[in-house]
């Protein structure tokens, strides 16, 4: 039963019945995660805290706050949830799961100590040091071109790469002012890649590998944002396999060897290089706007892998790609990534999903019973289709139906596959 779940026990995959699942966050992951484990045949409840519109088709929504605990882990208990499935980055690397863990609540998400291998960009240098996980050199002294990074957590804004002099100088003041440790590496060339792995603290379960789109602008102009768009499969399976096992495998042992096991999504951004690949950096948690294009094409019951994974063994457990391909579009306000819209009415989502699209909420907000901006990225537009380019166009198909004063997108999503 479920209940040898909540114990601490790995229960039997086949024995997982009547499950009630609580998602922390509100952005277009959350939405992701939400619908696709809406669809498990073992799920009775579905919860999200905070949540969003698009979301509360699928889920309750509680206005409780991600990144505070106090409301989270009696709201998990008030709910009686058997899983508590987190988002965001923040709440990990503060402890969340260790909170709700302590409490006797299966959590899918790591520890505060293991998320330190997002949390802290030299620790995970010294993990993968001491795993023999190839990565980008630190540099002795700052010299263009190379890549500026900070140590700590940055919404996916806190690395900077400066190939001139003058890109350098303009990163090292911007890092300054973030109030926290940097470091300087090499500057890696070749194609980049996002591998996500469902982890148990020792096994690694492979998801379908994808590309993102980092800078506000067409053709990577522009500043860095926390992701316009991205695609699925960026590799076959079994290049994906190989990094897993060469990559993830190694870092879950270290880990494990220090005490601290990760369960959760270990994911690696990789640099494919001429002499293989090499690991830009890790996150302990789903990648955004990665896991919209990810998660549509998981084949095989998500909720069960990711209870499986809270629980120590995904032993007997699918997450097989399904051979489609997906593309999302991030639709953005005017001055993103300076600044959030707030208010502004959207239209268009209904034709868009008449479409053919998925149209996942990431910073939305009700006003009167009106859909309005609520943020920075706003909407990803999602197509799911035979072959990337396919996808690509029902992505900009559907994105073409939808409005709102000041949108801005990238039109070269996928452009280039």
């Amino acid at each position: 039963m479920i209940g040898r779940l909540r114990l601490g026990v790995c229960a039997p995959i086949e024995t997982l019945v009547g499950v009630k699942v609580l998602v922390v966050g509100s952005g277009g992951r959350e939405h992701a995660l939400v619908r696709a484990l809406s669809r498990s045949p073992l799920l009775t409840e579905l919860h999200a805290a905070p949540g969003n519109p698009g979301i509360s088709a699928l889920a309750s929504c509680h206005p409780a706050r991600a990144d505070d605990p106090a409301s989270i882990v009696p709201l998990a208990f008030e709910l009686g949830v058997d899983l508590v499935v987190v988002g965001p980055e923040a709440p990990l690397v503060a402890g969340l799961a260790d909170e709700l863990r302590s409490r006797g609540v299966p959590v899918f998400g790591p520890s505060a100590e293991a998320a330190r291998i997002e949390g802290s960009k030299a620790f995970a240098k010294e993990v993968m040091d001491s795993a023999g996980v190839p990565s980008a050199q630190i540099l002795d002294e700052p010299r263009a071109p190379c890549v500026v990074k900070a140590d700590g957590l940055a919404a996916g804004k806190g690395v900077w790469v400066c190939r001139t002099q003058p890109e350098l100088e303009d990163a090292l003041r911007t890092v300054a002012t973030l109030d926290q440790q940097f470091h300087v590496e090499e500057l890696l060339e070749g194609g980049e890649v996002s591998v996500f792995a469902l982890c148990d603290g020792s096994r690694a379960l492979p998801l379908a590998s994808a590309q993102d789109y980092k800078r506000i602008g067409d053709g990577d102009a522009g500043p860095n944002t926390g992701g316009m768009g991205a695609f699925s499969p960026r590799l076959p399976p079994n290049e994906v396999s190989e990094i897993v096992e060469t990559v993830h495998v190694p870092v879950l042992a270290e880990l494990a060897q220090r005490g601290t096991p990760f369960l959760g999504t270990l994911y690696a951004g990789l640099m494919l290089t001429e002499n293989g690949p090499r690991v830009l950096e890790f996150n302990c948690r789903f990648g955004d706007p990665e896991t919209q294009v990810v998660l549509p094409l998981v084949e095989g019951d998500l909720l069960e892998a990711l209870a499986a994974a809270a629980a120590g063994d995904v032993r007997g457990v699918a997450t097989t790609p399904s051979g489609r391909s997906a593309v999302t579009v991030v639709l953005a306000g005017r001055d993103y990534p300076e600044r959030g819209d707030s208010g502004t009415p959207i239209d268009g989502i209904e034709a868009a999903e008449r479409a053919g699209a998925l149209v996942l909420h990431a910073a939305t907000a009700l006003h009167d019973g009106d859909l309005v901006t609520n943020g920075g990225r706003i909407l990803n537009v999602v197509g799911v289709a035979a072959t990337v380019a396919e996808a690509r166009t029902a992505a900009y198909d559907a994105a073409a139906h939808i409005d709102f004063a000041g949108m801005r997108l990238r039109t070269d999503i996928a452009s280039n596959v």
